[in-house]
């Protein structure tokens, strides 16, 4: 009897040839996959437009079905090269071009917004991709294609084109510093009440 393992392996092997015969299920099926996972890490990572650039991330994946071999993990990886590809490619046009930002009306600094959108924007998501944004880069790769998009050590070595130890070394950097970031606001364990002494 085949374990969960061979079953999980032969299903995605049946999409993956479906998706290269040109089967639009399952070209969706891959879609709905991993395009989340991609589209949160080119947003962690500062795309200005992450939807249109995963879009543009599976047009590549798709023309280059066709020469793909491997199995899920293979496959993820695939995605992901690109990705970061991608997002290379999108920061240097923005880096010679210079930034231009459109300023939208709930950014206009005429305008007051209230305590609790403020609250509310403070939270979240947003602190912990403002922590893994103020990592150097080579960390903050790292750490976002480990948490957000949720490759392996070796997926990660592959999609920078690093070296496994150079990957781990980053990561344990990476934790340190968050690790001391996080530190002074921890709350030291509250005195004994009134009632407790």
């Amino acid at each position: 009897m085949a374990d969960r393992g061979d079953a999980g392996a032969e299903a995605f092997a049946s999409v993956l040839v479906a998706a290269q015969a040109g089967a639009s299920w399952a070209c969706t099926r891959l879609w709905n996959d991993h395009a989340p996972a991609v589209a949160a890490f080119l947003s962690a990572r500062g795309s200005r437009e992450p939807d249109d650039l995963t879009s543009e991330v599976f047009l590549t994946v798709f023309d280059r079905l066709g020469s793909f071999r491997g199995d899920a993990a293979a496959f993820r990886s695939f995605v992901f090269s690109i990705a970061y590809r991608r997002l290379v490619d999108e920061l240097r046009m923005r880096s010679r071009r210079g930034e231009t930002v459109e300023l939208l009306a709930e950014e206009d600094p005429r305008r007051a917004s209230s305590a609790e959108d403020e609250a509310a924007a403070r939270l979240g998501d947003q602190r912990a991709l403002a922590l893994i944004t103020d990592l150097p880069p080579d960390q903050r790769d790292v750490m976002v294609l480990r948490i957000v998009a949720d490759l392996t050590v070796e997926q990660v070595a592959a999609v920078l084109g690093k070296r496994e130890g150079a990957v781990k070394a980053l990561q344990r950097r990476a934790l340190e510093r968050l690790r001391k970031k996080l530190a002074p606001t921890r709350t030291p364990d509250a005195p004994p009440s009134d009632s407790e002494q």
